[in-house]
């Protein structure tokens, strides 16, 4: 994806903070970028093999929270009456 797409996806990120995430994530070797000599230069972003892995992690991750949400707020309600 280019950077223009991303912003548009991820709600409320700042372009500061996509940058330096995408750089935090293919210094880690999650995503790779490639520059193609454009007018203007297009830059583009990949997940790696890596990167594939954690998102199927996230994914479980993210699918195990919404199935407990009612749970947890639950707990939390309770939590914050007896304080």
């Amino acid at each position: 994806m280019r950077h223009s797409e991303l912003t548009r996806q991820i709600a409320g990120v700042s372009q500061k903070m996509l940058t330096q995430t995408l750089r935090s994530l293919e210094r880690d070797g999650l995503v790779t970028r490639t520059v193609t000599a454009t007018v203007p230069v297009t830059v583009t972003y990949e997940l790696t093999d890596l990167g594939v892995s954690l998102h199927h992690t996230v994914r479980s991750l993210k699918s195990w929270a919404e199935t407990h949400m009612g749970e947890i707020d639950a707990h939390r309600t309770a939590q914050d009456a007896s304080d």
